[in-house]
């Protein structure tokens, strides 16, 4: 073979995978928007100089300056707040809460400001705000740093919810948020930071609004979102060991909610399994099984199962805390119970 013959062949290959960190996911969607858009810019408490809580805007202090990546003082009703009246005024701010328990402090700003203006103003104002946080269990945090809130969001008008499971969505997802013009919660699990995936180098965006077949399956489907996803995928391996065959749904955008993926799926499977590390009790997964009780009733074979957190503070003990969520045996057994009707 010549060499030119040689390097044909190479440039015919499939593209190598390129693993990246969620964290710097998002990083790369901020950076990216950053570039395209002079009008984004970040906000939020540590954001510039120690880079974020998780790390995510580490970096994009010193190559866009203090205008654009703005450390507040430790207030984050100020931060809720000042989003909302730059968006107002043509910026595309992204708001940075360390951790979504703190974001009660800014409820006021966030549902009756935020939420609320485009409505009241009959659509001449737009509100181009995301509001990132940290959510979720499993790091020892303790009770105060680890609730999973989503259910408080989504039940506002006004507010679309996000909560992504990979890389991939979290960078594809972020950029469908800061392009939008309405308000996005974009809750980000704490513990999927240090996870790796593949993302794809440059420009792309993933819809919000749309849900994904994480994995196929013909015996049972759980439908699920953020770290609950990688849980279910693991069950699912497990499962398939004994023959059964899980399909998993990741619904990705909590509100607006795309439910289309997981009737289809119970059509298939006649077995429903809903799972989400938030309390159960009042939780988001109640919505889901409603909705699929509602349209695919004639399919089911048993009643929609839900699993989520126990009625409790999250323990800082560790033992505790991963006790007190679902996790992969749990769910294994939650689909064992599904399919033989225990």
């Amino acid at each position: 073979m010549t060499t030119t013959t040689a390097v044909a062949a190479v440039s015919q290959e499939a593209p190598q995978e390129r693993l990246i960190f969620f964290n710097q996911a998002l990083r790369e969607a901020i950076d990216e928007e950053m570039q395209r858009d002079p009008a984004v810019f970040v906000i939020g408490e540590e954001v510039g100089i120690w880079g974020g809580a998780y790390k995510v805007t580490e970096g994009l202090l010193e190559k866009y300056g203090e205008s654009r990546i703005i450390d507040t003082p430790i207030s984050e009703a100020l931060i809720a707040g000042a989003a909302v009246g730059a968006s107002i005024t043509g910026l595309r701010p992204i708001a940075e809460f360390m951790y979504s328990d703190f974001m009660g402090i800014a409820m006021d700003q966030i549902v009756n400001q935020a939420a609320k203006n485009r409505y009241m103003f009959g659509g001449k104002a737009t509100l181009p705000i995301v509001y990132r946080a940290s959510t979720g269990a499993g790091i020892g945090n303790a009770a105060q740093h680890t609730q999973s809130l989503e259910a408080w969001f989504t039940h506002i008008p006004g507010l679309k919810v996000v909560a992504p499971s990979t890389p991939y969505d979290a960078k594809g997802l972020l950029k469908s948020a800061i392009r939008d013009n309405n308000v996005v919660v974009f809750l980000e699990h704490k513990a999927l930071y240090a996870s790796r995936g593949n993302v794809p180098e440059g420009d792309y965006v993933v819809p919000l609004g749309v849900s994904d077949v994480k994995r196929e399956g013909t015996h049972a489907t759980i439908v699920t979102y953020a770290r609950q996803v990688t849980f279910a995928l693991e069950a699912a391996e497990q499962l398939a060991q004994e023959g059964v065959e899980v399909e998993v749904i990741d619904l990705r955008t909590l509100y607006p909610m795309d439910i289309s993926k997981a009737v289809a799926s119970v059509q298939k499977t006649n077995r429903a399994l809903v799972v989400h590390e938030a309390v159960q009790f009042g939780g988001f997964g109640g919505e889901i099984a409603s909705q699929i009780q509602q349209q695919a009733f004639d399919y089911l074979d048993a009643p929609v199962e839900r699993l989520g957190a126990l009625h409790s503070p999250v323990p800082f003990s560790e033992p505790l805390e991963f006790g007190s969520f679902p996790s992969v045996d749990r769910i294994v057994d939650a689909v064992r119970d599904l399919i033989v009707g225990v």
